[in-house]
């Protein structure tokens, strides 16, 4: 779970201009980061350093192509708790932080608690799944699965103006 970043920390033009960079390669070397940024390489770790002890940047990740390693298996699931009393939600966030084949879990407004975004490795265990975290948890009112047929976009990069 990533943290909240101090709202004091104020990102200038070159911050936001090493965030750009590092989320398309964050294994750009220092010293061209310092190059397009107009910055010296010492500054630029400096500033790296600063962002990951502020909570700006929460981490650093190889991104894994799921077929590469068999997950063939990406869906998108809704759940509808049974209520959404605090207990009952922060329980269900829990189970769903602690699984490891939830990839992303968003809770939401609009009808629906939680959606998740589980990647498994082929229907069988997909199925398994489900049922332990869904249909035989008494905390779910129902859910819905809608299986991927392909993988369109899935950019992990956010917008930084």
């Amino acid at each position: 779970m990533s943290r909240i970043p101090n709202a004091d920390f104020v990102l200038d033009r070159q911050d936001r201009a090493i965030l750009r960079i590092l989320q398309c390669n964050n294994k750009t070397p220092q010293r061209v980061i310092a190059d397009e940024v107009n910055l010296s390489a010492a500054a630029v770790q400096r500033r790296i350093a600063a962002m990951e002890a502020e909570g700006v940047i929460v981490g650093n990740v190889a991104i894994v192509n799921p077929e590469a390693v068999s997950a063939t298996i990406t869906s998108i699931v809704e759940v509808q708790l049974v209520d959404e009393r605090a207990a009952t939600v922060d329980r269900a966030k829990a189970l769903f932080r602690d699984t490891p084949e939830v990839q992303q879990c968003f809770y939401v407004t609009g009808g629906i608690s939680c959606v998740l975004i589980i990647v498994a490795p082929n229907m069988r265990s997909y199925e398994g799944l489900t049922r332990r975290l869904f249909a035989e948890n008494e905390a779910v009112k129902s859910f819905r699965s809608l299986v991927a047929l392909d993988r369109v976009k899935t950019e992990t990069s956010i917008v930084i103006p």
